[in-house]
């Protein structure tokens, strides 16, 4: 599987994210961080928007490191992604992503 597809089926290659950390730009940091402030209602700074990607080596967002508890998941339970969880149809972690993501789902063959 590409490597740039996250657990959940997210492409990571696509994230602002990590556009900005792989072009060290600055002003799509901020961008990202006021958007995803307004979105998750927490306070995000530009600082925190450095990321390679989910299941890449490298630096990640806070919420990507350690409080997405797809990722989490995925690492304790040895899978690439969750299309290797017999649960993933039925799993509740997930269920946001893959429920409101048509290409997350597709990428999973959810």
């Amino acid at each position: 599987m590409n490597k740039f597809i996250a657990y959940c089926g997210l492409d990571c290659e696509a994230c602002e994210a990590r556009i900005a950390t792989v072009n060290n730009d600055d002003d799509l940091r901020a961008k990202v961080a006021k958007e995803w402030t307004e979105l998750n209602q927490v306070e995000i700074t530009p600082e925190m928007i450095n990321c390679v990607g989910c299941r890449i080596d490298g630096v990640k967002t806070p919420f990507c490191d350690s409080l997405c508890q797809i990722r989490q998941c995925g690492m304790k339970n040895g899978f690439e992604t969750c299309r290797d969880c017999q649960n993933v149809k039925s799993c509740d972690k997930v269920a946001a992503i893959i429920g409101n993501n048509e290409e997350a789902r597709s990428n999973l063959n959810a």
